[in-house]
């Protein structure tokens, strides 16, 4: 967190002034010292950049692992440094002025630029120890927004699969549904449209004759008794259908123009296809006995 201000006090022009003074006479003196050439210059030319980038940091207020006096040390580590070899300049060149006024230029430097910083500090900055609860809360407020963003995700996820299986359970469902659908279908078409009942078992020949002989008898003795029957029968058994001529009528009707009962039954079947084979021919032979005993009687 930057805590100076941008104005710029009067002290800063002569800090800069000799700042550039300093590198001058520090990049000469270690080039001569090294007696190295342009291998010289560049060790001075490290020691300069190492200066001015110290000086950036202690202007920004930058702290390192949280101390906020690591730049402030590492600045007059270096400058101390650069002292030490403009000294060993100036003995090198046995010279006492060198010895005495080399390292003091490095000096006065550092101390001016010290008070420039200070006075460019903001008073209204927060101290390194507010400074630190602010980074401190920042961090806590950076974890618990990662730690929220993290869960989000987790549950966002969890949703995601939760439809995709209830997807995969709709998507069966649907196709079982269509399944029995279609095989419904295929049981409508397969299944007969009305079902109707078989027909009774034809008895013996025997039992016909018996059965005729025994209605014949009945007949003879009680010839109006069984005619009342047979109308009253045959009155109450036509078709609820007004529009189509009953069975009964049919069979009256085809007997009395038919010799044959086969002949009266298909006669019938063709003006009711509808009607039931087995029971048109048991009415068809109903009422030919009907009318043979009559036709006797007569």
């Amino acid at each position: 967190m930057n805590t100076t201000t941008s104005r710029r006090p009067p002290i800063l022009y002569g800090a800069a002034l000799l700042a550039a003074l300093s590198l001058i006479w520090s990049g000469y003196a270690i080039t001569d010292l090294m007696h190295a050439g342009p291998f010289g210059l560049s060790v001075a030319i490290a020691g300069d950049i190492g200066w001015i980038t110290v000086l950036w940091a202690e202007y920004r207020g930058i702290a390192i692992g949280g101390k906020p006096w690591a730049p402030h040390a590492a600045g007059w580590i270096i400058a101390l440094a650069v002292a030490g070899l403009l000294v060993l300049h100036g003995l090198d060149a046995q010279s006492t002025g060198q010895t005495v006024a080399g390292p003091f230029v490095v000096l006065v430097g550092k101390i001016v630029w010290a008070f420039a910083l200070a006075a460019m500090t903001d008073p209204a900055a927060p101290t390194p120890e507010q400074q630190a609860e602010v980074h401190a809360f920042m961090r806590d407020t950076a974890h618990q927004t990662a730690l929220h963003h993290a869960r989000a995700e987790a549950e966002i996820a969890r949703i995601r699969d939760e439809a995709r299986v209830t997807l995969a359970r709709d998507e069966t469902d649907f196709e079982i549904g269509l399944e029995r659908l279609a095989k419904r279908a295929e049981l409508a078409r397969r299944t007969p449209l009305a079902l109707t009942a078989g027909p009774d078992p034809e008895p013996p020949a025997d039992q016909n004759a018996e059965q005729a002989n025994t209605t014949a008898n009945t007949i003879a003795s009680s010839p109006n008794h069984v005619r009342g029957q047979i109308a009253n029968s045959a009155a109450t058994s036509t078709n609820p259908d007004s529009g189509r001529p009953s069975i009964a009528d049919l069979v009256r009707e085809q007997v009395a123009s038919k010799a044959s009962n086969a002949d009266a039954v298909r006669g019938v079947m063709a003006a009711r296809p509808d009607a039931n084979r087995d029971s048109v021919a048991a009415a068809v032979r109903r009422e030919r006995r009907r009318l043979q005993p009559k036709d006797g009687y007569a």
